[in-house]
């Protein structure tokens, strides 16, 4: 169980992606006016409130799989036979909560929104906790450090080098599909130079997201500053921040995978 697929959900947010990079962006980083809120916040401030929060969505899995792999509790649900039944449950719950978020973006509280986005964590963080039984505790810190160090260079980069990445979007997304298809394919070919593409693969398409997702962050903080819409920029926030923390994920999952393959330590 894992997040693979759960990443490229349209945006909900985004009412006309194609006419936001219209905007200035040499407005020095502020705006004002709304009738639903004024804006006063930096773009700098924004886009470090927006990776707090996918910090935060990070922690709350890390605490949450920790929590449960050291209590015992998923151990118990194995030797019981009712594990599957429990992982089934909560991705279920995960994309109804990402569809949710989705559909009502438009009628849901900032802190409702905020609160759907932890939720979807700590779900994560259940299913998650059955890697600390997969894999060995060096190589799950191995890999985490590895993720950390190539997100943050893609994220800095997009950032530094300001980025324009609109014309790629069709590109990562066929890079999922492709993705897609060759999962299924592995369920009947158990073929060591293909599951090694696959993870290979997977990392090039989630840096590519890690960037896109970054850039995006700023394009959302011009449009509704522009727009004057206070509300829907914080929850535009908090939608990247759920991106990122997809990118972040499924990111680590293939990084994993790899290690793994290399150091032969997987537990399964």
């Amino acid at each position: 169980m894992n997040n693979d697929y759960n990443r490229d959900y349209e945006n909900p947010y985004y009412e006309n992606e194609t006419n936001q990079n219209s905007y200035n962006y040499g407005t020095g980083g502020y705006n004002v006016m709304a009738g639903m809120g004024a804006v006063t916040e930096s773009l700098s401030s924004y886009i470090a409130k927006t990776f707090m929060w996918m910090a935060l969505g990070l922690l709350v899995t890390f605490g949450v799989s920790m929590g449960l792999a050291l209590s015992g509790f998923m151990n118990r649900l194995m030797m019981s036979g009712a594990l599957s039944i429990v992982l089934i449950v909560c991705t279920v719950a995960q994309l109804a909560v990402v569809a949710v978020m989705g559909i009502r973006v438009r009628k849901l509280s900032v802190g409702s929104a905020r609160g759907m986005f932890l939720a979807y964590a700590a779900l994560t963080g259940v299913t998650f906790s059955m890697y600390f039984y997969m894999f060995d505790l060096r190589i799950l810190m191995f890999a985490f450090a590895a993720t950390a160090i190539l997100f943050a260079g893609m994220a800095i980069a997009a950032r530094v080098f300001n980025m324009q990445l609109d014309t790629i979007r069709p590109y990562l997304f066929a890079g999922l599909i492709a993705l897609l298809i060759f999962g299924i394919v592995r369920i009947f070919l158990r073929i060591d130079i293909l599951d090694l593409a696959f993870c290979y693969l997977g990392v090039a398409i989630f840096l590519g997201y890690t960037a896109y997702d970054t850039t995006k962050i700023r394009d959302n903080y011009y449009y509704y500053t522009n727009s004057g819409d206070g509300t829907m920029l914080a929850k535009a926030s908090i939608f990247s921040a759920l991106q990122l923390y997809l990118d972040f994920v499924n990111l680590f999952l293939y990084i994993l995978r790899i290690l793994s393959r290399n150091s032969g330590s997987s537990r399964k």
